[in-house]
Order: C-alpha cells, then structure tokens, then sequence
C-alpha cells in the first residue's frame, strides 16, 4: 500500500520536513552520492557471488570487506578507500571498468557510476548543463504522438513530467494530467495520490522504478535545479520514496508489460516502449500498445471511443 503521505498530500510538509527539503536544496552531494553508490554496491556483493573462499566467522560488513573489493578490482585499498569517500577525481576508464566487474554492476549502474564520476570532474556542479525551463515541443513531435490514432502515448521529460500526449495517452492518463496538484509529474502521482495504489496494479514495481529513473536522471545532471526540488519535496511528503531513494537504485524504462486499472475500462495489461528523442536530449516518447483481439486491446479501443 502507497504510505501515510498519500492522506497527507495536501498539507503542508512538518517541521522536520522543512529542514530535510532546505538541506536537500543546498545543491547536489555529487561526492555523497559516490560514497553512498559504491557502498550499497558493495555491501550486496557476498563473497560466494564474488567467488571468494568463505572462511567462516562473523563478518561485521554485510557483504564484501574493502579489503576483499579492492584485491577483485586490482587496486589498492588506500586507493578504494578515498573513492569510496566521494575522491573521485582522475579516475580511469580501467578502474571503472574494474570496480563495475568486481561489483558486478549491470550497464545502468555502470553508466550511473560514470556519469556520477563525470559531474566530479566538472566542478562547479552548477555549471554542468542542465535543463531548469524545459525547451517547447518540437511541432513535428506533436504530429508523431497525434499520428498515433491505435497507441496511447506521451512525452516526458527526466524528471517524469507529461509535457504532451496524444487523445488515447490523455485519456489513459488522466488521473495525472487532471489533477493540477500533481503538476502533471508521474512520479508525484505514484507517490503521492491515493488513487496510485489501485490505477498501477502493481503498485510496488512502479514505484521502484520510478525512484530508480529519477535516480538515474540525477546523477546524469546533478545540476537541474527542478529536479533537486522534486526530489527534496517527494522525501519530505513520501516515506516509501525517501527510503527508496536512499538505496541508490538506478532503473531505465525501455520496455516491458505495464498493468492497469483505468476507472472507465477495469484492468488492462499493455506493451510498453520507451523511445528517446535523440534531437531533443532527455525527452523520451512513451507508448503503450495492445496486443490485437485481446482483452486489452478491447478496453483499449473502448477508451478511446
């Protein structure tokens, strides 16, 4: 079930909120972030899935020692030491490339961990590039998702917010884009409207998601201004959101089967493709399609009607 902040989404953020949201505003922890990233990482490695000889006894770190990490990766534990306290400057391919082998990090955690190194290497982090005003929909854009009579489909940006939709996205979506509190963002719905729980039937897998790509976004511009909001203000409101995103999760939407439970239509099970934009840079088109003859594809053609 979605947490107490859901009851909650209208007030104001308490008192102890307030501080936690101005700390989160003083800008991006960038070597925070490493620190926390590696740890997490490392922590969850076991010495069986690394390979290593149990010798018994009791460990006093979940998962791998530094010591044992640093002979995995080849580098020296003095050296492991000041990465993992967020010194990350001049870092090499081939120590990443090591450290993402020795952690057995998947490509998105490999390219979080390589953008996280970038934004260290760039200082100040307020003048990496970032998007605080997104730019207008391109007007060809709006003729692909208007083009698009069978799929419901919309824009969004990193940071989860609905910048366009086409008839049948709109419909699907409403819940989000009809509520002004939420200002059109996905991540705000999940997280802070009661009616998530039951329009995502699986409640739980979106939601870490969602904390994943906002993760994932932020580490790759530690600069936007407008996400450092968001994400301060669903951890003062959301307590699933803030212990989720202290796990340093990082998630892309690419495809998969998403399922619903539209009020107009009952349940759908649709199709998913995220297709970036690549002449529009951190704008992806999101389109959900059903399978012909399906129920689905049934509920679907009737909201659109």
């Amino acid at each position: 079930m979605a947490d107490a902040a859901h009851r909650g989404y209208y007030q104001q953020p308490p008192i102890l909120g307030r501080a936690f949201y101005a700390q989160t505003m003083t800008g991006p922890d960038v070597r925070g972030d490493i620190r926390q990233f590696l740890m997490t990482r490392r922590a969850r490695i076991t010495p069986q899935l690394a390979g290593l000889p149990d010798y018994g006894g009791r460990r006093r770190v979940p998962g791998l020692r530094r010591e044992e990490l640093a002979l995995l990766a080849g580098i020296s534990v003095e050296y492991l030491t000041q990465l993992e306290r967020g010194h990350a400057r001049g870092v090499s391919d081939e120590v990443v490339n090591s450290l993402s082998r020795a952690l057995q990090l998947d490509d998105v955690e490999r390219t979080h961990l390589i953008d996280l190194i970038r934004a260290v290497n760039t200082p100040p982090y307020r003048g990496l590039r970032h998007a605080a005003t997104d730019p207008g929909l391109r007007r060809s854009v709006r003729q692909v998702l208007d083009s698009m009579t069978g799929a419901a489909a919309f824009v969004r940006n990193q940071r989860l917010d609905i910048l366009a939709a086409n008839r049948l996205g709109g419909a699907l979506y409403a819940p989000v884009l009809d509520n002004p509190e939420l200002r059109r963002n996905l991540a705000r719905f999940v997280f802070l409207d009661p009616r998530a729980t039951s329009f995502y039937r699986d409640w739980t897998g979106i939601a870490h998601d969602a904390v994943g790509s906002l993760r994932t976004a932020a580490g790759r511009e530690p600069g936007d201004p407008a996400m450092t909001e968001l994400v301060g203000d669903l951890s003062i409101r959301s307590e699933r959101f803030r212990i989720g995103w202290a796990d340093h999760e990082v998630k892309y939407y690419r495809s998969g089967v998403q399922q619903f439970h539209h009020a107009t239509v009952g349940d759908l099970d649709l199709d998913y493709d995220a297709l970036e934009l690549p002449a529009d840079p951190g704008l992806t088109i999101v389109t959900y399609t059903a399978r012909p003859g399906s129920p689905a594809h049934e509920a679907l053609h009737l909201l659109g009607a």
